[in-house]
C-alpha cells in the first residue's frame, strides 16, 4: 500500500504495540549503565511510559476476534495495521527487526533499561497501554488486571531505581477495582493507577464509579486517565481517514471529554485532593480553558445544571489536575501549558515505546525555562505526585 510501516507503528497505541519479543531492536543489552552526565543538577523521570505483557496480548487478540461488534474503533484500526504492514512485515516486528521493534513494549527489563541509558532516562514510569483490561467482562478484566499489576511489581522489584510503576484495574467492577487499587499500592508499591478513559463506552463521571476516587484520595495516589480509541457511540465519524480515530485527533478526543465531564460531575467537590494526570500536555484543554469557563456559565444559565459547581471548571483543572508533556515535543504548546498551568503542574514523560527517548528531551533541554523549572518539570513534580 506504500504506507510507511514506522509511521503505522508509532500510531498502534493498542495490541498491536506488542508483537514481539523482549530483546530491543538495534539496541543491545550490554550497554552500560552510566550514571547522569557530569553538571546534569536533576533526574529525568518520565511518567507515561507504556508496556503490555503476553497474557494481555493473546486475551486481547482473542477478544476483538470473537467480538468485533464492541470495539468498532479499535477492532478496525488494527485490522487495517495487520493488512497495511503484512505477515511478514508483522513477523519482522515481532523479532525486533529493523523499525522501532514492536518488542519494545514486551520488554519490562534489560532492553528497555538500555533504552534508558542510552538516552539519558533516569526513571520510567510503567503503565499498560490502551484499551487495558477494560473491554473484557468484569471477572475477567479483574483477573487480568491483578495479574498484570503482579508482573509489573516483579518488573519494579528487580529495578527499583530505574522503574516504577502505576497499577491496572477494571472499573467493570468499580467495588473490585477499588480494592485492587488498595492492594497494588499497599503491597505491590504501585504508586496509583491509569485508566485507560471509557469503560465499554461509559467514563468515570457516573457515580457508580466514585468508589475508585474514594480509595485513591485515601491513599493520596493519582489516577492518570489515559486516552483511547473513542467508543462505538463517538468513532464513526472519525473513520473516514484512517488514523484519524487514534492520535492523530481520535485519542484527544476522548480524554479531553473525559476530563470535561468528570469537572461538571461535581467529583471534586466530592474528593477535593483527587489528584487527575493527563498526558499530550493536556490533551489540548489548556488551550480552552477560558472558553470552556464563559460557554459553560452561558449554558448552565439558560438550564440549570443537576448539581451547581463549587468553582468555575478552569478552577478545578488548575487544582486537581497535573498535564505531562507525552508525545507533545514542540516548543509552542509547551510554553503555552507552562504559562497556563505553571511548573508546577507539568512532568516530564515520553510515550516510549510509541515516541523515540530523545526528541522530547532536546525540546525540554533548549526551551528557555529556568534551571528550577525545567526540575521541577524533569523530576520533583513527579517525585511529589507519584511519592517516588
Amino acid at each position: 500500500m506504500g504506507v510507511n510501516r514506522r509511521t503505522l507503528i508509532q500510531a498502534s497505541l493498542g495490541a498491536a504495540a506488542a508483537m514481539g519479543t523482549s530483546k530491543v531492536g538495534g539496541i543491545p543489552a550490554a550497554v552500560a549503565q552510566e550514571a547522569a552526565p557530569a553538571g546534569r543538577a536533576y533526574k529525568r523521570i518520565a511518567v507515561e511510559e507504556a508496556f503490555l505483557t503476553t497474557e494481555l496480548l493473546m486475551a486481547q487478540r482473542a477478544y476483538l476476534a470473537q467480538n468485533p461488534q464492541d470495539e468498532p474503533g479499535f477492532t478496525r484500526f488494527w485490522g487495517t495495521m495487520m493488512d497495511s504492514i503484512g505477515i511478514w512485515g508483522m513477523l519482522q516486528e515481532f523479532m525486533g527487526i529493523g523499525g522501532m521493534g514492536l518488542s519494545r513494549a514486551l520488554d519490562l527489563g534489560s532492553g528497555r533499561i538500555a533504552a534508558m541509558d542510552e538516552a539519558g532516562i533516569d526513571v520510567q514510569v510503567l503503565s499498560v497501554t490502551s484499551p487495558g483490561v477494560q473491554i473484557y467482562d468484569a471477572k475477567q478484566g479483574s483477573d487480568l488486571a491483578q495479574s498484570t499489576n503482579e508482573k509489573l511489581a516483579k518488573a519494579v522489584r528487580a529495578n527499583p531505581e530505574r522503574l516504577a510503576g502505576l497499577a491496572t484495574i477494571a472499573p467493570q467492577d468499580p467495588t473490585g477495582a477499588a480494592q485492587e487499587l488498595r492492594r497494588a499500592v499497599t503491597q505491590l508499591g504501585m504508586k496509583g493507577a491509569l485508566i485507560n478513559s471509557h469503560t465499554k463506552g461509559e467514563f468515570l463521571d457516573e457515580p457508580k464509579f466514585w468508589e475508585i476516587f474514594d480509595a485513591a484520595q485515601e491513599l493520596d495516589v493519582p489516577v492518570y486517565i489515559h486516552p483511547r480509541v473513542p467508543s462505538a457511540d463517538m468513532v464513526k465519524p472519525f473513520q473516514k481517514y484512517f488514523g484519524l480515530e487514534a492520535a492523530t485527533f481520535g485519542f484527544p478526543i476522548d480524554a479531553s471529554l473525559h476530563a470535561l465531564r468528570l469537572i461538571l460531575s461535581g467529583v471534586f467537590d466530592d474528593y477535593p485532593r483527587l489528584k487527575i494526570v493527563l498526558g499530550h500536555m493536556g490533551e489540548g484543554l489548556p488551550f480552552w480553558l477560558p472558553r470552556i469557563d464563559k460557554k459553560i456559565e452561558l449554558f448552565q444559565g439558560i438550564k440549570a445544571p443537576e448539581r451547581k459547581l463549587l468553582k468555575k471548571p478552569s478552577q478545578y483543572f488548575h487544582d486537581n489536575f497535573f498535564i505531562t508533556t507525552s508525545g507533545m515535543n514542540y516548543e509552542a504548546p509547551l510554553k503555552l501549558a507552562h504559562e497556563v498551568m505553571g511548573p508546577d503542574k507539568i512532568l516530564f514523560a515520553v510515550d516510549y515505546p510509541f515516541e523515540e527517548n530523545e526528541e522530547p528531551i532536546q525540546v525540554m533541554d533548549a526551551i528557555a525555562f529556568s534551571d528550577e523549572d525545567k526540575k521541577k518539570i524533569y523530576q520533583t513534580n513527579a517525585e511529589r505526585v507519584f511519592k517516588l
